[in-house]
């Protein structure tokens, strides 16, 4: 790697010449600088991180992330933002918001490309590249351009702005992209690259999905039974937070789910038998994970829940079971339940019809749902004779149907939430890993007094091209908001849909 801060040393840079096709120098006072085109930092105490577009567009703070370190913007990458800066979605909001930041960064700045001060004493500059004003004598650049020939590829040129400020700092210099063949670019011609990790929670707590189990005596055990309750010293449960649910255990055998309340107790589990929806089917708790999860979405204590839970585990039934639950027991003014617009594979194309009809495609589990847990008990098999309708007859309407009539139950896009305050509410999110962490942001920040939000989903199954499973708005919001008195997270990990169902999520 070459390293170069002396100007005297530095490549000559070249423009084109007004007339005849052929280049001119520039000498004397008229040569341009490094400096002019961002590619010396300030000082070389700070590491030097170019930014991907795909970063900005995934968090727009994300120029407030880098401390006191040198932040380096490529002109292509706000060539790239102005492309989606009229979109009206959340990439489009995002563009919008990384060029007015940068805007007012730069507004007393004399030239974007010398850096500007940030609040934590790191800087902010433009960095130029340009094919037609390179360095002559640059045989790193020179190498890139004959591994990667297409010089006007804007991620190309971003490579190139990265290998000459390379040359021109003695600090090291980092590409930061969410593009993993930006990356394998990158590592290719020697620069080091790194992912953006700023809203990435931890690959373990994504991957295990088991029920921490705490091993107590059996006289211990037995108090707990016995009370419903058990102190036991802060050392035998580290790394526990508040409302997390676990096992007490004494010998193999012996156990009894608890959850440890903000005080420091283990609580028992407070749950009915069953969930009993009027006029419909009751649901029944079947494996331990659906007990902790229905144990947190009747608790009045707590605002929102979090579930992970791959296909088949019930996170959808069981959550909209206990809002039907406590609807009805006149805990919540009604229930909304929404899901990401987000398709697996192809599109099919524009959908016709009104809004409704446009956003039943999207949301058939939900009504799937209900209507299994709100049809009337009724014996197994054919019955056309009694569904037969004389002519002229309306058809019954399904009694989730009535309960939307009536604005008790609500089923909507979660496209046009933003704006809304959503008091006294049991809102659930279906599919809320599809969400990216500034969505998931938008949704909690809406919940008013007396609601609680749900978000279920599995982290595994993502369609949403922007996140992947460790960046997601359920992940994000888990970990961002563990820990708080008022915030529960179950994952379920036993399917219960059929054998067929856990046999390919577990093996496919």
């Amino acid at each position: 790697m070459i390293n170069r801060t002396d100007e005297s040393q530095a490549g000559v840079f070249e423009e084109p010449a007004l007339t005849g096709g052929r280049t001119r120098q520039r000498t004397g006072n008229a040569q341009p600088k490094p400096a002019d085109f961002g590619m010396t930092a300030p000082n070389q105490k700070a590491k030097n991180y170019v930014l991907d577009t795909n970063v900005l567009l995934h968090d727009p703070a994300a120029l407030e992330r880098f401390m006191e370190n040198h932040l380096c913007i490529p002109v292509d990458v706000l060539a790239e933002l102005d492309k989606f800066k009229s979109e009206q979605t959340e990439r489009g909001a995002n563009a919008r918001r990384v060029h007015r930041r940068l805007t007012e960064m730069f507004s007393c700045a004399k030239k974007v490309t010398e850096g500007v001060q940030t609040a934590h004493g790191g800087t902010v500059r433009l960095v130029i590249y340009d094919p037609a004003i390179c360095p002559k004598n640059s045989e790193q650049l020179n190498r890139f351009h004959r591994i990667f020939p297409d010089r006007e590829r804007v991620d190309h040129r971003i490579l190139a702005a990265c290998l000459l400020l390379m040359q021109y700092n003695k600090a090291p210099v980092v590409l930061v992209t969410k593009d993993i063949n930006m990356q394998l670019k990158a590592r290719s011609v020697g620069i080091e690259c790194q992912d953006y990790l700023n809203d990435k929670v931890d690959a373990r707590e994504v991957s295990n999905y088991e029920v921490r189990r705490i091993e107590v005596d059996p006289s211990e055990l037995h108090r707990f039974a016995s009370t419903g309750e058990l102190a036991i010293s802060e050392d035998r449960y580290a790394g526990l937070t508040i409302n997390e649910y676990v096992l007490l255990g004494a010998g193999e055998k012996q156990t009894i789910p608890a959850r440890l309340a903000f005080d420091g107790r283990f609580v028992r589990l407070n749950l009915p038998e069953v969930l009993k929806i009027p006029d419909g089917q009751s649901l029944k708790p079947l494996n331990l994970g659906q007990r902790c999860l229905i144990d947190a979405l009747l608790n009045p204590e707590i605002s929102l829940v979090t579930c992970y839970g791959h296909a088949g585990t019930g996170k959808t039934l069981v959550a909209v079971a206990a809002g039907l639950h406590e609807m009805f027991n006149r805990k919540y003014n009604g229930i909304t339940v929404s899901r990401p617009v987000v398709a697996m594979g192809d599109q099919l194309g524009f959908l016709p019809g009104s809004l409704d009809e446009k956003m039943r495609p999207w949301l058939q589990p939900i009504h799937d749902a209900l209507d299994l847990l709100m049809r009337p008990t009724t014996p197994l098999g054919p019955r056309r004779k009694q569904q037969q309708s004389s002519a002229g007859a309306t058809v019954a309407k399904k009694p989730y149907e009535l309960l939307m009539e009536q604005g008790i139950l609500e089923i909507e896009a979660l496209c046009y939430i933003r704006g809304r305050s959503i008091p006294n509410r049991f809102f659930i999110l279906d599919e809320a890993q599809q969400l990216t962490p500034q969505e998931a942001k938008t949704i909690v920040t809406r919940m008013s007094r007396d609601s609680k939000l749900v978000l279920v989903g599995d982290p595994a199954q993502i369609d949403n091209p922007y996140v992947d499973s460790r960046s997601n708005g359920l992940v994000y919001t888990r970990n961002r908001l563990k820990g708080q008195p008022f915030v529960a997270h179950v994952a379920l990990n036993r399917g219960e849909r059929s054998e067929l169902a856990e046999a390919g999520a577990q093996l496919m």
